[in-house]
């Protein structure tokens, strides 16, 4: 069978050859090669506009993102050995960097998988595709899965929002042995229990596992505030680490209950409370009661998620460190989190600036963190990089 070839427009190859995965439908000469020839989850060669190899691509031409990056060598494929050497390797790079089978496993391009991320809560698996050709090859990876590390269970989460955009149905099943209803994992030394039925996204947030961290070593003996707790990622790491009281807000009732769970597995539950509501509404409220906390952490849900939602996510983000800046103590730590991926560093670090000055508080930032190891980053693709969190000191002008 003959390879298909994605004739690319003049200039569009740069992006490419500078490092980037993925090829978009209008940067591709429709003259040449007809999306609609093309079958999604194919694979085909792309050349720039004077023929030139590019590499091979998986092809969906329903996508905005219509070709995503297979080899930088022509006519290769995802067959069953390529699969089965991809999530090796990446399986080895996770085992170098931690301790505990607790961990992203795969984290889509970055780990040559585009469009599979798969996080590991030691004998058990969450599988979430996005991507109409890693869904024709769900089930090759899942036997790959099953002979890598010998699971207990795996879960198939697929009902993420990019779905839709590459034609893809949602579904959650489980494919292989038995998944319970919370799984066990460890991060930073502390227990956690993650529902992964019924939590969001995988049922685990890994990425800001650094950041937590070192949010809780400077929350030693110290009051915390955790906004949009979920099931307490900071919070929880802050009271096991030694914290001296921890409150932890959320919206969702289930999820502060899981707070509990894990305040109680973690022997720390006695200087652990909760807090239901709107993020917004509590801070201001604890503001009206005139209540500080020497830590305040921030870790909301992304404000942006499309480069339109651009200027109603700033005011939130904006409008969230104000109100936040607002209850720390004299001397004490905001943490201000982010997982936009449109919102870059410069931009949050700016906000921080403008409330401090706002309020009339002298500001000094004190570290500026990332994603974790298993979440790596190519550095020529931008959209791998999406975590952020600055830690800043608040104090009154002097």
């Amino acid at each position: 069978m003959t390879t298909q070839v994605l004739h690319l427009n003049k200039g569009a190859e740069r992006r490419i050859r500078s490092g980037h995965h993925w090829i978009y439908s209008n940067e591709i000469d429709l003259g040449k090669s007809p999306l609609q020839a093309f079958e999604p989850g194919s694979i085909a060669n792309a050349v720039d506009f004077a023929g030139k190899a590019l590499g091979s691509f998986m092809v969906n031409p329903q996508a905005l993102i219509c070709a995503r990056l297979v080899s930088r060598q022509m006519d290769r494929s995802l067959s069953s050995s390529v699969l089965k050497n991809r999530l090796k390797q990446a399986l080895a790079l996770r085992e170098q960097c931690f301790e505990q089978p607790c961990y992203r496993w795969v984290y889509g391009d970055s780990d040559g998988l585009s469009g599979l991320v798969i996080d590991r809560f030691n004998d058990v698996l969450t599988v979430q595709v996005s991507t109409a050709g890693m869904e024709q090859r769900l089930p090759v990876i899942l036997e790959h899965l099953q002979r890598l590390v010998q699971p207990r269970g795996i879960l198939v989460k697929n009902d993420g929002k990019m779905r839709a955009s590459e034609g893809l149905d949602n579904y959650v099943e489980v494919a292989f042995g038995e998944v319970p209803e919370q799984v066990e994992l460890i991060e930073n030394g502390v227990r956690f229990l993650a529902p992964l039925m019924t939590g969001q996204k995988t049922g685990w947030f890994y990425d800001h596992r650094p950041n937590r961290l070192l949010a809780a070593q400077w929350a030693k003996d110290r009051t915390v505030l955790d906004v949009f707790s979920y099931v307490g990622g900071w919070g929880i790491t802050a009271a096991a680490l030694g914290a001296s009281a921890v409150t932890c807000v959320d919206a969702s009732q289930l999820a502060l209950q899981g707070v509990m769970a894990n305040a109680e597995l973690n022997n720390c539950a006695h200087r652990v409370d909760t807090l239901a509501g709107d993020a917004f509404a509590v801070l201001e409220r604890l503001h009206a009661e005139k209540t500080r906390f020497d830590v305040v952490i921030v870790d909301p849900p992304a404000f942006i998620t499309r480069r339109k939602d651009m200027a109603a996510g700033e005011r939130a983000y904006k409008r969230l460190n104000e109100m936040a800046m607002k209850l720390v103590s004299h001397g004490g730590i905001l943490v201000s989190a982010s997982c936009s991926m449109h919102l870059d560093n410069e931009r949050l670090r700016d906000m921080i600036r403008s409330a401090g000055r706002k309020l009339d508080r002298h500001v000094v930032i004190l570290a500026e963190g990332g994603q974790g190891a298993d979440h790596p980053v190519l550095p020529a693709v931008p959209e791998t990089r999406y975590i952020k969190a600055i830690f800043a000191q608040i104090s009154q002008n002097f």
